[in-house]
């Protein structure tokens, strides 16, 4: 078992688009018959999405489904829950002081975040936080457990 982190941070505005944070339906839609205008949309956004989530830098809704994301995406690559962590507590303190909360800046309870985190990679689990930044900016971060996932041990690991 290892761990990978990602970190996006953008226009919370482009975070808030959910289709592209979802993976497709394995199954598209039916083919419209001509005329459905309503049908010729949906199938049209089927196709969008399903050639979008696969490259998009995106954080997915679930965490697991990072690891149907490009390798690039992988910011960092650990054996150790405790060395995952770490990275975690990194990323905070270098994103805390744009945090738009002031208690998110709070070292003791970034502090504890990454504690908890160390924890929960511990056990096998992913993590994942996000936080506002200045207006109207969004930070996601995660770390994903991987070979298996614990909750998704059918999707393979990015990297190898």
């Amino acid at each position: 078992m290892h761990h990978h982190g990602y970190l996006w941070s953008g226009l919370k505005e482009r975070f808030d688009n959910e289709a592209l944070r979802r993976p497709p339906y394995p199954v598209p839609p039916l083919l419209p018959e001509p005329g459905d205008h309503k049908a010729v949309k949906v199938y049209q956004r089927y196709r969008e999405v399903a050639a979008e989530f696969p490259t998009s830098d995106l954080p997915p809704l679930e965490s697991a489904y990072w690891l149907m994301k490009p390798g690039s995406l992988v910011q960092g690559t650990w054996g150790d829950a405790k060395e995952a962590a770490a990275w975690l507590g990194e990323r905070l303190t270098e994103f805390a002081p744009r945090f738009a909360a002031e208690r998110d800046r709070d070292t003791t309870r970034l502090a504890q975040v990454v504690s908890t985190a160390a924890e929960r990679l511990h056990t096998g689990a992913d993590v994942s936080y996000g936080f506002y930044l200045e207006r109207p900016s969004y930070l996601s971060m995660a770390v994903v457990t991987c070979s298996p996932n614990r909750s998704s041990p059918e999707l393979p690991c990015p990297i190898r």
